[in-house]
């Protein structure tokens, strides 16, 4: 049975259960991949960004996935139409998996963009309450299929740079999964019960609005949801439940 949009919809459980297994897929995909990860972050004078997104993709790719061949669109780096087959159901997924890098000291956050969410971004900022929808579709429709969208961001963390330091340290890899947005009132339903934090734009200089995400804030809400992988290969996978 692969699930519809009308049952995706009742069973807000099921998309936790979805967006749990997909996290932990993504996670061992980057845990298998981080001997290359180290060793990439300690060689490549590339920016940090190009540097995780590269990483993020070769992983991935090297994991594979039941893909469906179809294009999504988005300003994410990495999309698949899957399947994500479980005991009782199907569903069809839309993946989007975007990578971050920035120095260790601010690991508790992640910036995005509302192209990177199907969420409603609900938060006090500058005094004032706001409510700015997401412009990803919670359930997107291509060539006539639903599939139920997911969004993952892998955030590598790394040391800044002394002279025996190899160009970019890498400390951490940060993987969080962000909700659906049918998952809004148990995340962030209103703006005085939020898991976002102020963006690192200037409105006033004509910036588009961007936002952060608070590890600490979503972890609290259900603890699966942010995960982190210690750029250590004597240290074992450890999933936190």
């Amino acid at each position: 049975m692969t699930l519809q949009a009308d049952e995706l919809t009742a069973n807000p459980d099921i998309i936790e259960q979805i967006e749990k297994a997909t996290l932990r897929m993504v996670m061992q995909a980057i845990y298998d991949f981080r001997a290359e990860a180290i060793e990439i972050f300690a060689n490549e004078s590339d920016l940090v960004a190009d540097i995780g997104e590269d990483i993020t993709r070769e992983a991935l790719d090297r994991q594979g996935m039941p893909t469906i061949p179809v294009r999504l669109f988005g300003k994410i780096d990495y999309k698949r139409a899957t399947y994500l087959f479980q005991p009782d159901y199907a569903v069809r997924q839309a993946l989007f998996v975007d990578s971050k890098a920035e120095q260790t000291v601010g690991a508790g956050t992640a910036t995005i963009q509302t192209s990177q969410t199907s969420m409603r971004i609900r938060q006090v900022r500058q005094g004032q309450r706001i409510d700015i929808p997401g412009d990803m579709d919670s359930i997107a429709t291509v060539r006539g299929d639903e599939y139920l969208t997911t969004t993952i961001f892998v955030k590598y963390n790394y040391s800044e740079k002394t002279d025996d330091d190899p160009p970019n340290p890498l400390d951490s890899i940060s993987i969080l999964c962000l909700p659906n947005g049918l998952l809004q009132y148990r995340y962030n339903p209103t703006a005085d019960d939020s898991i976002w934090r102020a963006g690192r734009d200037a409105p006033t200089r004509g910036e588009a609005f961007r936002v952060r995400i608070s590890l600490a804030a979503l972890k609290n809400k259900a603890n699966w949801r942010v995960q982190t992988v210690i750029a250590d290969l004597n240290q074992p996978l450890a999933w936190d439940d």
